[in-house]
Order: C-alpha cells, then structure tokens, then sequence
C-alpha cells in the first residue's frame, strides 16, 4: 500500500469518481479513481489537493481518494 499526493482535475458526482493528477507526474492523469463517500461531492473541486492510497502500486486502477484540502 502507497500514500501519495495529488491535485483533483475532475469530478463525476454521479458515478463519485475522479480524475487526478499524481504529484511529481505532469503528464499522466488517472481517470475513474474512486472517492472515499464520506468527502461531501462540493468538496471536489478541480485545483484542490488530494490524498489518494494506492492498494496494488502496479494497478493505478486500485486506488480511492481519502482527503482533500487546499
């Protein structure tokens, strides 16, 4: 299990997933990772930083945002 930063690029309030740009990663963006739904969808806005935890490191598929904060 891996701990890393990020920034929220998307939101989808329907499906609660989002799309994220890993820190240290300026070109890669995951799409479709999943929102912890105890964060309220208004908190989900594009620019705001985010904790994601990574399950597998080899499947960026396996990950869920757990916080955000400016």
């Amino acid at each position: 299990m891996e701990v890393r930063k990020g920034v929220i690029k998307g939101f989808d309030s329907g499906t609660y997933k989002a799309t994220v740009q890993v820190a240290g990663s300026l070109s890669v963006w995951l799409e479709g990772v999943a929102v912890a739904r105890n964060i309220a969808a208004s908190e989900m806005v594009a620019g705001r930083h985010c904790a994601l935890i990574f399950f597998d490191e080899t499947n960026p598929q396996d990950a869920v945002v757990v916080a955000v904060y400016s």
